[in-house]
Protein backbone atom coordinates (compact mmCIF):
# COMPACT_ATOMS: atom_id res chain seq x y z
CA UNK A 1 0.00 0.00 0.00
CA UNK A 2 2.97 2.06 0.78
CA UNK A 3 4.72 1.46 -2.47
CA UNK A 4 1.12 2.47 -4.71
CA UNK A 5 1.30 6.00 -2.62
CA UNK A 6 4.54 6.52 -3.23
CA UNK A 7 3.94 5.41 -6.73
CA UNK A 8 1.17 8.33 -6.98
CA UNK A 9 2.80 10.49 -5.12
CA UNK A 10 5.70 9.95 -8.50
CA UNK A 11 2.49 10.28 -10.97
CA UNK A 12 1.38 13.59 -9.96
CA UNK A 13 5.02 15.26 -9.63
CA UNK A 14 5.50 13.51 -12.85
CA UNK A 15 2.43 15.66 -14.77
CA UNK A 16 3.03 18.59 -12.47
CA UNK A 17 6.21 19.30 -14.00
CA UNK A 18 5.21 18.04 -17.60
CA UNK A 19 7.09 15.44 -17.74
CA UNK A 20 6.57 11.78 -19.12
CA UNK A 21 8.15 8.59 -18.82
CA UNK A 22 7.95 7.98 -22.48
CA UNK A 23 11.23 5.22 -23.48
CA UNK A 24 11.92 3.15 -26.49
CA UNK A 25 10.77 -0.49 -27.20
CA UNK A 26 14.27 -2.37 -27.90
CA UNK A 27 14.70 -3.90 -31.20
CA UNK A 28 14.58 -7.83 -31.28
CA UNK A 29 14.87 -10.25 -34.11
CA UNK A 30 11.31 -11.55 -34.44
CA UNK A 31 10.33 -15.36 -35.47
CA UNK A 32 9.31 -15.66 -39.28
CA UNK A 33 5.32 -16.66 -37.72
CA UNK A 34 5.59 -14.09 -34.92
CA UNK A 35 6.74 -11.13 -37.61
CA UNK A 36 3.98 -12.37 -39.93
CA UNK A 37 1.34 -12.95 -37.76
CA UNK A 38 2.07 -8.83 -35.85
CA UNK A 39 2.27 -7.59 -39.58
CA UNK A 40 -1.33 -9.09 -40.10
CA UNK A 41 -2.53 -7.50 -37.50
CA UNK A 42 -0.99 -3.99 -37.70
CA UNK A 43 -2.72 -4.20 -41.26
CA UNK A 44 -5.83 -5.38 -41.06
CA UNK A 45 -8.32 -3.51 -43.04
CA UNK A 46 -11.19 -4.89 -42.17
CA UNK A 47 -14.18 -2.80 -41.24
CA UNK A 48 -14.45 -1.00 -37.76
CA UNK A 49 -17.31 -2.27 -36.24
CA UNK A 50 -18.25 -0.74 -32.89
CA UNK A 51 -16.66 -2.28 -29.83
CA UNK A 52 -18.87 -1.95 -26.75
CA UNK A 53 -21.39 -4.23 -25.99
CA UNK A 54 -24.47 -1.97 -26.32
CA UNK A 55 -25.57 1.86 -27.56
CA UNK A 56 -25.78 2.58 -23.71
CA UNK A 57 -22.20 1.27 -22.60
CA UNK A 58 -20.76 3.29 -25.08
CA UNK A 59 -22.10 6.47 -24.23
CA UNK A 60 -22.02 5.54 -20.40
CA UNK A 61 -17.79 4.80 -20.84
CA UNK A 62 -17.23 8.13 -23.58
CA UNK A 63 -19.27 10.50 -20.63
CA UNK A 64 -17.39 9.04 -18.08
CA UNK A 65 -13.61 9.12 -20.11
CA UNK A 66 -14.48 12.22 -21.91
CA UNK A 67 -14.62 14.34 -18.49
CA UNK A 68 -11.20 12.87 -17.57
CA UNK A 69 -9.78 14.03 -20.67
CA UNK A 70 -11.39 17.02 -21.02
CA UNK A 71 -8.08 19.17 -20.00
CA UNK A 72 -5.61 17.25 -22.08
CA UNK A 73 -7.87 17.28 -25.20
CA UNK A 74 -10.07 20.04 -25.26
CA UNK A 75 -12.10 19.88 -28.67
CA UNK A 76 -14.83 17.55 -27.68
CA UNK A 77 -15.00 15.84 -31.54
CA UNK A 78 -11.03 15.18 -31.45
CA UNK A 79 -12.05 13.79 -27.96
CA UNK A 80 -14.48 11.31 -28.60
CA UNK A 81 -12.52 9.79 -32.14
CA UNK A 82 -9.85 9.15 -29.99
CA UNK A 83 -11.77 7.80 -26.89
CA UNK A 84 -14.09 5.37 -30.03
CA UNK A 85 -9.56 4.24 -31.15
CA UNK A 86 -8.68 3.61 -28.02
CA UNK A 87 -11.50 1.82 -27.07
CA UNK A 88 -11.78 -0.61 -29.97
CA UNK A 89 -8.04 -0.78 -30.79
CA UNK A 90 -7.72 -2.10 -27.21
CA UNK A 91 -10.49 -4.76 -27.65
CA UNK A 92 -9.11 -5.67 -30.45
CA UNK A 93 -5.90 -6.15 -29.12
CA UNK A 94 -7.17 -8.48 -25.68
CA UNK A 95 -6.21 -5.23 -23.79
CA UNK A 96 -8.11 -3.02 -21.36
CA UNK A 97 -8.88 0.35 -22.53
CA UNK A 98 -8.55 2.04 -19.37
CA UNK A 99 -5.01 0.35 -19.22
CA UNK A 100 -4.05 2.03 -22.03
CA UNK A 101 -5.54 5.62 -21.07
CA UNK A 102 -2.89 4.66 -18.44
CA UNK A 103 -0.37 4.18 -20.51
CA UNK A 104 -0.89 7.20 -22.97
CA UNK A 105 -0.84 9.45 -19.81
CA UNK A 106 2.44 8.32 -18.53
CA UNK A 107 3.85 7.72 -22.22
CA UNK A 108 3.12 10.94 -23.94
CA UNK A 109 0.51 13.12 -21.88
CA UNK A 110 -1.62 12.57 -24.54
CA UNK A 111 0.63 14.54 -27.36
CA UNK A 112 -0.45 13.55 -30.72
CA UNK A 113 2.89 14.54 -31.93
CA UNK A 114 5.52 13.91 -28.82
CA UNK A 115 8.50 12.54 -30.05
CA UNK A 116 11.03 11.03 -27.40
CA UNK A 117 14.93 11.21 -26.62
CA UNK A 118 15.29 7.83 -28.50
CA UNK A 119 13.07 9.02 -31.43
CA UNK A 120 9.47 7.16 -29.94
CA UNK A 121 6.20 8.92 -31.60
CA UNK A 122 2.93 10.09 -31.12
CA UNK A 123 0.40 9.27 -28.34
CA UNK A 124 1.69 5.42 -27.63
CA UNK A 125 5.45 6.49 -27.99
CA UNK A 126 5.90 3.80 -31.18
CA UNK A 127 9.91 3.28 -32.23
CA UNK A 128 10.25 3.86 -35.90
CA UNK A 129 11.83 0.26 -36.43
CA UNK A 130 8.59 -1.23 -36.16
CA UNK A 131 6.90 -0.09 -39.20
CA UNK A 132 10.25 -1.87 -40.89
CA UNK A 133 9.58 -4.76 -38.70
CA UNK A 134 5.76 -4.58 -38.95
CA UNK A 135 4.03 -2.50 -40.68
CA UNK A 136 3.96 -1.14 -44.29
CA UNK A 137 6.21 1.53 -45.94
CA UNK A 138 4.19 5.52 -45.50
CA UNK A 139 2.86 4.30 -42.34
CA UNK A 140 2.49 7.29 -40.38
CA UNK A 141 3.13 7.36 -36.51
CA UNK A 142 1.75 10.47 -35.57
CA UNK A 143 -1.75 9.52 -37.36
CA UNK A 144 -4.32 8.46 -34.48
CA UNK A 145 -5.59 5.32 -35.70
CA UNK A 146 -2.23 4.36 -36.55
CA UNK A 147 -0.48 4.77 -33.67
CA UNK A 148 -3.07 3.41 -31.88
CA UNK A 149 -3.06 0.44 -33.82
CA UNK A 150 0.49 -0.63 -33.40
CA UNK A 151 1.10 0.23 -29.77
CA UNK A 152 -1.87 -1.80 -28.78
CA UNK A 153 -0.27 -4.69 -30.95
CA UNK A 154 3.03 -4.45 -29.62
CA UNK A 155 1.86 -4.51 -25.94
CA UNK A 156 -0.44 -7.48 -26.81
CA UNK A 157 3.11 -9.10 -28.44
CA UNK A 158 4.71 -8.33 -25.32
CA UNK A 159 2.06 -9.29 -22.72
CA UNK A 160 2.25 -12.91 -24.66
CA UNK A 161 5.76 -12.61 -24.81
CA UNK A 162 5.79 -12.61 -20.88
CA UNK A 163 3.10 -15.08 -20.65
CA UNK A 164 0.40 -12.59 -19.47
CA UNK A 165 2.52 -10.45 -16.88
CA UNK A 166 1.65 -7.25 -17.49
CA UNK A 167 4.24 -5.49 -15.21
CA UNK A 168 7.00 -6.86 -17.48
CA UNK A 169 5.00 -6.39 -20.64
CA UNK A 170 4.87 -3.12 -19.85
CA UNK A 171 8.51 -2.92 -19.06
CA UNK A 172 9.42 -4.00 -22.08
CA UNK A 173 7.06 -1.66 -24.01
CA UNK A 174 8.91 1.27 -22.59
CA UNK A 175 12.41 -0.66 -22.80
CA UNK A 176 12.75 -0.32 -19.11
CA UNK A 177 12.46 -4.06 -18.00
CA UNK A 178 13.55 -4.94 -14.89
CA UNK A 179 13.04 -1.14 -13.60
CA UNK A 180 10.04 -0.84 -11.76
CA UNK A 181 9.14 3.15 -11.94
CA UNK A 182 7.52 2.52 -15.19
CA UNK A 183 5.22 0.01 -14.81
CA UNK A 184 4.25 1.06 -11.45
CA UNK A 185 3.32 4.52 -13.09
CA UNK A 186 1.27 3.12 -15.64
CA UNK A 187 -0.45 0.87 -13.05
CA UNK A 188 -1.15 4.13 -10.86
CA UNK A 189 -2.76 6.15 -13.57
CA UNK A 190 -5.36 3.36 -14.76
CA UNK A 191 -6.13 2.34 -11.15
CA UNK A 192 -6.34 6.25 -10.18
CA UNK A 193 -7.65 8.19 -12.90
CA UNK A 194 -8.85 5.56 -15.35
CA UNK A 195 -10.24 3.13 -13.41
CA UNK A 196 -14.38 2.50 -14.57
CA UNK A 197 -16.14 -0.19 -13.11
CA UNK A 198 -19.41 0.33 -15.70
CA UNK A 199 -22.96 1.72 -15.09
CA UNK A 200 -23.77 5.22 -15.55
CA UNK A 201 -21.60 8.55 -14.76
CA UNK A 202 -22.49 9.91 -11.92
Amino acid sequence: MRALAHCAVCLALLCAHGAALAGAQVYEPLAASVQTALSKAVSDKAPVISSFRSKVDEANWLIAMSRRLETRMPDLKTRIAFLKSVHYEAVRAGLDPQMVLGLIQVESRFNKYAVSASGARGYMQVMPFWVKLIGAKGDDLFDMRKNLRYGCVILRHYLDLEKGDLYRALGRYNGSLGKPAYPRAVLAAWKQRWRYSGGKPS
